[in-house]
């Protein structure tokens, strides 16, 4: 069976309220002059096409050219409602949300000419999420730090995280990593998953409601992929064996599939994240540091940057023992990440073009001078 083939068979025929559709759609829809085309979620992204489904079997359908050659155009990801005209994609609808990270592949500009990405640096990940599942294994993986980045991207993006651990089994006491976990993730739900223990993972279960959409992100190699099987009772996703000599699994999912779960929910899984680069200004910062927020009340300066000002309640929170270095640390870290993102988006996107084609003709001029050398 190929590959999309195998796609169709595990997202079998499911209806438009069990794949998410609500009011929100349906009133844009209403509200636009009866379209020819119909609504679609799009459950599978392939290199040329899309996989779709609309209430029967899932299909193929491929990018008009509007969407692919417009620049201003909202590209299809995973999660989208769009509309299709036969097997062609004519619009993505509104998003509820949309899940991004910052892009760390280099210029912003690639791909921007295909409307895949915005001269911005954003990569989208998936779009009308209700969760998100932060999966990080209690092995080498397990990293609060990065946890903390995950968390505020979440944020920044206006969802809701739940962190899942897994890999229990290589522990005695697995619950004092909870313990720590919740120190840092305030409010944030903590599932514990174990091999051959189904008690996380009815925990899990209840966060993946009927008609919700789940997201998973984390790093290769933690078991998101086994998690997937084991919600939909069999092998629907490839996983490779736990290497001995590292103690982690090898990274296997490659590409984003919106996938149906029998208790009617949905869930899509992520290829491994190396980097964590941050996107948006939801919030995400204060979300996740709140403590650090609480103790800035009592600073003396309104603008203290909890450096070296005098009378900071912040500092004054790490000399106590409240609050650690590497916390602090990390917020400072971020924060300028977050104002460096800021200040970017400020300036624009049409400044932004401009010093991508300065950049362009500044190589085109070296091109032309090594030819002339040669």
């Amino acid at each position: 069976m190929s590959n999309t083939r195998s796609a169709e068979a595990r997202q079998g025929d499911a209806s438009l309220l069990q794949l998410g559709w609500d009011t929100f759609f349906s009133n844009w829809l209403t509200s636009q002059e009866a379209p020819a085309a119909v609504p679609a979620r799009v459950v599978g992204v392939h290199k040329n096409a899309f996989l779709v489904a609309n209430g029967g079997t899932p299909f193929l359908a491929t990018a008009a050219g509007k969407l692919l050659h417009n620049t201003q155009a909202t590209f299809p990801v995973v999660g989208d409602w769009v509309l299709v005209h036969d097997t062609v994609i004519t619009c993505v609808m509104p998003r509820k949300n949309k899940l991004s990270r910052g892009d760390t592949g280099g210029h912003g500009a690639k791909g921007a000419t295909n409307g895949r990405r915005s001269p911005l640096l954003e990569q989208p990940i998936a779009a009308n999420i209700d969760t998100v599942f932060v999966v990080m294994g209690l092995d080498q993986d397990y990293n609060l730090r990065r946890l903390e980045r995950y968390i505020t991207l979440i944020y920044n993006c206006g969802m809701n995280p739940v962190v899942v651990l897994t890999k229990a089994d290589l522990h005695d006491v697995p619950e004092r990593f909870v313990a720590e976990v919740e120190s840092v993730a305030f409010g944030v739900p903590v599932c514990l998953i174990s091999k051959g223990d189904n008690a996380g993972l009815i925990e899990v279960v209840m966060h993946i409601p009927y008609g919700k959409t789940v997201a998973m992100i984390g790093s290769s190699g933690v078991g998101k992929s086994t998690l997937i099987n084991r919600l939909v009772g069999q092998e629907v996703q490839v996983t490779s064996a736990i290497s001995d000599r590292v103690n982690k699994g090898r990274h296997t999912t490659t590409a984003r599939e919106l996938i149906m779960l029998p208790q009617g929910g949905m869930i899509i899984d992520n290829p491994g994240i190396r980097e964590v680069a941050l996107f948006g200004s939801g919030g995400g910062l204060e979300s996740t540091f709140a403590d650090i927020e609480t103790f800035a009340a009592g600073c003396r300066f309104a603008d203290c940057t909890h450096t070296s000002e005098p009378d900071c309640a912040v500092l004054q929170a790490v000399l106590d023992g409240q609050l650690s270095e590497e916390r602090l640390g990390n917020y400072y870290k971020m924060r300028r990440e977050l104002e460096y993102v800021s200040e970017r988006d400020q300036k624009g996107a049409e400044r932004v073009e401009k010093e991508r084609w300065k950049d362009v003709a500044q190589r085109l001029k070296s091109l032309k001078k090594d030819r002339n050398f040669r």
